[in-house]
């Protein structure tokens, strides 16, 4: 039961600096500059980062076959080959690179971050069977804490100068990954779970730690408050202590089994008695029978849709409504942080690190919330289906895209946090629906097939972005300032919201027998 949690605290830390791509816009502008390219070539980077999302299934057929410590060595490799390339070239170590192999570097780093988030769902998934949501939501929130993280270093560090801030982003991007891993390969193991342990005061624990945590980051992602109540290297040394406090658990949990010499087991309806294990199977056919494609998952006793690869997959109508949910929600919220850095100074805004900050800290919350949500409320008779989740998350959305046509900066703050929050409650959310809708054996490969909708977004909704934008420029130098350069983008990404909204209502509509079903049990 300790390894259990030990391997969920070794998540949380690699989750913690696996975002590397959510600080892009920190130092996008300064890449803008130093490299002299154009808006939309800019915006092709930061799809890249994405792009490397449609490779990602390579990492669940690698998790397959390999030791989970391997592939997370892997990718983390491959994150320093991406980003320390181009650190080598800003600070002139490398002479020369072209605008393509840059491209091909941040579409390797892009893809070097599937391969951590593999992991750590896997590890989620299968060491806490009966908790995924919850264990889930715990270690993909923290994802959310990387840009947090990181510009904290960059503002100890303190270099005043945009191009050694961006310098130095590019060198903990490419070096704070691998370090963790190596940390963390030792505990990154699955558990051979065979029956559920009472795990509620542990995750109660865990809950108050992160909720801390957060509350903690998102104070001292305000510039002001900072600077008046906690110096620099005292915030940093304050995100550090919480990020290390949930080893408590598992030491907690070691002492207990070394005293009591015992595991309390939790007595779950929902899980087969393996005492008698041939009426469990009877009663399972006969509620496969009587519940239309809602069938059991013997290795755990949680019920899902289907068990079903990829290929069949492809050719349901969930999947592509499931699909296009994410890609007109979290996708869609992602491309809007994305261009951050860009928003920001169109608008005569100066504080991008503080916004980036921001969003990484409210995304901190959106991540945590649909678990702690499913902790509290998903035996109760009251719960709601995820799709109808998603889609009651996607509506403050889509009034934060149209809140974003006023101009002050007090809306700005409060569109950044509102799409923060949702996007990454969708993200988080999304990991427990594919299991759900598609099946645990082939998780690895279907979620990365799914979230594959994140290049594609970044890429048609990013250049529509880019376009609109210089459209609005100076036609000489291209450049745009004012409310004019992205007030049609963000009508059209408010309407696609909306669309997420309708489709999600539908997907909800198509699940809930299952979802009505699945309540009747608990």
């Amino acid at each position: 039961m300790s390894r259990q949690w030990l391997s969920l605290v070794g998540a949380l830390w690699l989750q913690s600096m696996a975002g590397t791509n959510t600080n892009f816009p920190a130092y996008s502008t300064q890449i803008k500059k130093l490299l002299s390219i154009s808006q939309i070539q800019l915006n092709n980077l930061a799809f890249a980062s994405d792009a490397g999302k449609l490779l990602g299934w390579f990492s669940g057929i690698a998790a397959t076959y390999l030791p989970l410590w391997l592939v997370l060595l892997i990718g983390s490799t491959l994150g320093l080959i991406g980003y320390g390339v181009q650190y080598l070239f800003l600070t002139n170590h490398i002479n020369s690179l072209s605008y393509w192999h840059v491209f091909s570097l941040t579409f390797l780093a892009g893809n070097s971050i599937c391969w951590i988030n593999t992991v750590c769902y896997i590890v989620a998934i299968q060491n806490f069977p009966l908790d995924r949501q919850v264990a889930v939501g715990l270690t993909t929130s923290y994802l959310s804490l990387s840009a947090k993280i990181i510009t904290d270093i960059v503002n100890v560090i303190n270099f005043s100068s945009p191009s050694e801030r961006a310098k130095i982003y590019l060198l903990l991007n490419s070096v704070l990954p691998l370090f963790v891993s190596i940390v963390t390969a030792p505990v990154i193991r699955e558990t051979k779970v065979e029956k559920s342990r009472k795990l509620s005061d542990g995750f109660r624990v865990m809950f108050i730690i992160t909720l801390a945590t957060g509350t903690y980051a998102v104070v001292t992602s305000m510039e002001s408050a900072m600077n008046k109540l906690l110096p620099r290297l005292l915030s940093l040394f304050g995100m550090g202590v919480f990020l290390v406090l949930p080893i408590l658990v598992p030491l907690t949990e070691k002492i207990k089994e070394h005293w009591h010499r015992q595991c309390w087991i939790r007595r779950d309806p929902r899980i087969c008695d393996l005492s008698n294990l041939e009426e469990a199977e009877m009663r399972i056919s006969q509620e496969e029978n009587n519940n239309c494609g809602v069938k059991e998952d013997n290795d755990i006793g949680f019920a899902v849709m289907e068990e079903i690869e990829a290929k069949k997959m492809l050719m349901r109508l969930d999947f592509w409504l499931y699909f296009f949910v994410y890609l007109f929600g979290a996708t869609l919220g992602l491309v809007y942080l994305n261009n951050l850095g860009q928003i920001a100074d169109t608008r005569g805004y100066t504080g991008t690190s503080a916004l980036v900050s921001l969003s990484s800290s409210f995304g901190f919350f959106g991540r945590l919330l649909p678990s702690l949500f499913d902790y509290l409320f998903s035996r109760s008779k009251y719960a709601i289906s995820r799709p109808a989740t998603i889609a009651v998350t996607l509506a403050p959305m889509t009034g934060a895209f149209f809140l974003l046509l006023n101009n002050s900066h007090i809306a700005l703050y409060m569109s950044t946090a509102i799409i923060g929050i949702c996007t990454g409650a969708i993200t988080s959310i999304s990991v427990a629906q594919t299991t759900e809708l598609f099946g645990t054996k082939n998780f690895g490969v279907n979620h990365n097939i799914i979230v594959a909708n994140i290049p594609i977004g970044s890429f048609l909704f990013g250049d529509l972005a880019a376009m609109l934008y210089r459209r609005q420029g100076n036609s000489s130098d291209g450049i745009c300032l004012g409310m004019k350069c992205f007030q049609t983008t963000f009508v059209i990404w408010g309407c696609l919201c909306f669309l997420g909204t309708c489709l999600a209502f539908i997907l909800h509509l198509r699940t809930q027998k299952f979802y009505n079903h699945l309540r009747g049990r608990n």
